[in-house]
C-alpha cells in the first residue's frame, strides 16, 4: 500500500531562525533583468523571512527569482518575466544567514539530515535492478489516479511501436494520464500510425518500409493543417486509435512544443521556445507525478521547471515524483547532473517500460 511521505517543515524555534534577519529585496529597474545578487531558486522548498515570519515560496522551479508581492506573498518568477518595480529577494546564502533557508530534507526521516545537499546523487546503468522501482511506480500511479495529477513527457519512440501505442492508449483510457507534453514528432507519427499503420513510413508492427512511405507523415501533417486542428482532423478522417486520439477523446490536455527541425508542424505545436516553456510550466504546476520518456531535451526542460514539492489547497506540502526513462544511461544521468536529484531513473527501452507498467497495473 502506498503512503505519501509526510513533510517535516524546519523547526523555526531554533536560534538560527529566530535571530535571522528579514530577507532583503531590491526593485527591478529594467524589465527582464534581475538585480545584482538576486537569489536563484532550486527544486527544494525554500523559506524567506518576511516581517519576522518564515514564508514558503510556493509553485517554485529551478533558476528563477523570488518576488515579494504587495500582498506579502512570494512568487517565483523567471528572470525574463520580471517587471519594473518587482521586489526581488537578494542573497546567496541558504542557511538563514540572510533570511533565506533551503530545506532539502523535508520528506526524509529525522536521521536523514545531512549538510551535503548532493549526497543522493548516483549513476544508474543497464545493470541496475529496477524491480523495486517498478513496484513502487505501480503503487504510486494507483494512488495518484485518485489523489494527484500524472503528467507524461513523451518522445516519438512510442509512436513507432504498435504495442506501445496500445499500451499508452490503455493508460489514458483508464485515467492514468492527466496531461501530456511532447513535440511535433510524437503527435505526427502517432496520427500517422492511426491513418496509415506506419511511422516514418515503416509498418508499426512489422517495421517493414512501405512503398512511398516517406510521404505518410508529411501527408498527415498536411491533412491536419487542412483540418485546422488535431481534434478536427480526428473527426474529419474518422481516426479511432492512438495516443492523441485517446487524449482528445478523454479531454486530456496536451502541450506540443516545436524544434528547429520540425516538419510542418502540426497546428497545435508551439513554435516560440519561450511561449512553449510557459505552456509547459502551466501544466507542470498541476502535476504531482511526472514521467519523462525517451526525450532528452524535453526531459531536461521539464526537470528544470519541476520542484520537488507541491503545496495543496489546504496548505499541505507533498512531494512531486519525477521519473525519467531512457535506453541511454547518459540521458537519465544528465538529468541528475543538472540538479534534479529527486528523480528516479530507469535505463530501458521505453516500449518495454510501458508494457511492464500496463501489465503491472492490470490494464492489458
Amino acid at each position: 500500500m502506498f503512503h505519501l511521505p509526510k513533510y517535516r517543515e524546519p523547526d523555526f524555534t531554533q536560534t538560527k531562525f529566530t535571530e535571522a534577519p528579514d530577507a532583503s529585496w531590491e526593485e527591478v529597474t529594467i524589465r527582464g533583468v534581475a538585480p545584482e545578487n538576486y537569489h536563484s531558486t532550486s527544486m527544494y522548498p525554500e523559506y524567506f523571512k518576511i516581517n519576522g515570519t518564515w514564508l514558503l515560496a510556493e509553485e517554485s522551479r529551478m533558476d528563477s527569482s523570488v518576488v515579494l508581492g504587495e500582498d506579502g506573498k512570494l512568487r517565483v518568477v523567471e528572470n525574463r518575466n520580471l517587471e519594473v518595480g518587482d521586489k526581488v529577494i537578494v542573497g546567496r546564502t541558504e542557511n538563514a544567514e540572510e533570511g533565506i533557508y533551503l530545506h532539502s530534507t523535508g520528506f526524509g526521516s529525522a536521521d536523514d539530515d545531512n549538510d551535503d545537499q548532493f549526497v543522493f546523487r548516483q549513476g544508474r546503468s543497464r545493470e541496475t535492478s529496477y524491480a523495486r522501482d517498478y513496484d513502487r511506480l505501480f503503487e504510486l500511479l494507483k494512488y495518484e489516479k485518485e489523489h494527484g495529477n500524472i503528467l507524461w513527457v513523451m518522445g516519438p519512440a512510442f509512436s513507432f511501436d504498435a504495442d506501445a501505442r496500445r499500451a499508452m492508449e490503455a493508460m489514458v483510457e483508464n485515467g492514468y494520464v492527466d496531461g501530456l507534453m511532447a513535440g511535433n514528432a510524437l503527435a505526427t507519427h502517432d496520427l500517422e500510425g492511426a491513418m496509415f499503420h506506419t511511422a516514418l513510413g515503416q509498418d508499426i508492427y512489422t517495421q517493414r518500409s512501405q512503398p512511398n512511405g516517406h510521404y505518410n507523415h508529411l501527408d498527415v501533417i498536411n491533412r491536419v493543417r487542412r483540418s485546422g486542428s488535431i481534434p478536427q482532423f480526428i473527426e474529419d478522417y474518422n481516426i479511432d486509435s492512438g495516443i492523441m486520439y485517446s487524449c482528445v477523446k478523454n479531454n486530456v490536455p496536451f502541450v506540443l512544443t516545436g524544434s528547429i527541425r520540425d516538419d510542418g508542424p502540426l497546428p497545435e505545436v508551439i513554435g516560440n521556445a519561450y511561449d512553449g516553456q510557459t505552456a509547459m510550466r502551466s501544466m507542470v504546476k498541476k502535476a504531482t507525478t511526472v514521467v519523462c520518456l525517451a526525450t532528452m531535451l524535453h526531459t531536461i526542460a521539464t526537470g528544470n521547471m519541476t520542484p520537488s514539492y507541491r503545496v495543496l489547497e489546504d496548505g499541505t506540502v507533498r512531494p512531486v515524483f519525477l521519473y525519467t526513462v531512457d535506453a541511454d544511461e547518459f540521458v537519465v544521468n544528465k538529468l541528475l547532473d543538472r540538479g534534479s536529484l529527486s528523480a528516479t531513473t530507469i535505463v530501458t527501452n521505453v516500449q518495454d517500460f510501458i508494457m511492464i507498467v500496463v501489465k503491472g497495473l492490470g490494464l492489458m
